[in-house]
């Protein structure tokens, strides 16, 4: 790819960079250059070879995770799947875009993962509790420089559903993708009527109290702050839409 090449992607915004590349990758593993159980290149290389940032080749990894093309496999490396049969359940991230919509993907996820912090704050080992303070540091240290920290958001949450053992937790979570943060569709600050600083200190000192609860495995007190953590944002976006509604959007 050349340097013009290169600089005119940059301008693009990263969720249509993520998309290009997922349609890349698509037609790789269609046309069989990509076939079943084949790893496929590095984050490195796949930024080398198609001039996108490490944020974009995550998104576009996360899509495809949801798709159900690929499958990460921690420490390894990204794995070609069986293309996804046609019948069954299954939630498109690309079509959770309205305010409707995140907030049903919402809904579903408080049934789900505050069961899920319980079990993790029962389950969990030394090494799955350092993923989700990794996980933490990367979110605050990216809202430290007012860069993106969904890819982060997402592997905190993931992290917590690996820990629960039941491994049918995480393969929903990995389903959904990063389209399960709110932000990766929605302006959620301005929804809120927040400033970005203050907004990403509130879901900071959401995040630390669930880990909290699972780092001295109060089970209890894991699902009370998963539940008021995810409850706080149904009701930030709750009274979004119910405004947008009245107003005719």
């Amino acid at each position: 790819m050349t340097e013009q090449q290169v600089q005119a992607r940059t301008r693009r915004k990263p969720r249509s960079l993520a998309q290009e590349l997922v349609t890349v990758l698509t037609e790789r593993i269609r046309s069989g250059q990509l076939k079943r159980g084949d790893k496929l290149p590095t984050e490195s290389q796949i930024m080398a070879e198609e001039g996108v940032s490490r944020t974009v080749v995550r998104e576009a990894i996360s899509r495809l995770q949801a798709a159900g093309q690929v499958e990460t496999r921690h420490g390894i490396g990204t794995f070609v799947l069986d293309a996804p049969a046609g019948s069954g359940f299954r939630i498109d991230p690309a079509t959770v875009v309205t305010l409707r919509e995140v907030l049903a993907v919402l809904e579903l996820r408080i049934a789900l993962e505050i069961e899920s912090a319980g079990l993790a704050a029962q389950r969990r080992d030394d090494q799955q509790l350092a993923g989700m303070r990794a996980a933490l540091d990367e979110i605050n240290e990216s809202a430290a420089h007012a860069s993106d920290a969904v890819s982060a958001d997402f592997q905190f949450h993931l992290r917590i559903a690996q820990a629960s053992g039941n491994h049918y937790f995480a393969d929903i979570i990995n389903h959904l993708g990063t389209s399960i943060i709110p932000r990766t569709r929605l302006n959620s600050a301005r929804i809120a009527h927040d400033d970005q600083a203050h907004y990403m200190s509130r879901l900071r000192h959401e995040h630390e109290a669930i880990y909290e609860a699972i780092a001295r495995r109060d089970s209890e007190g894991a699902k009370m702050a998963m539940r008021m953590h995810l409850s706080n944002s149904r009701e930030r976006l709750r009274q979004a839409h119910e405004a947008a509604e009245a107003q005719g959007v």
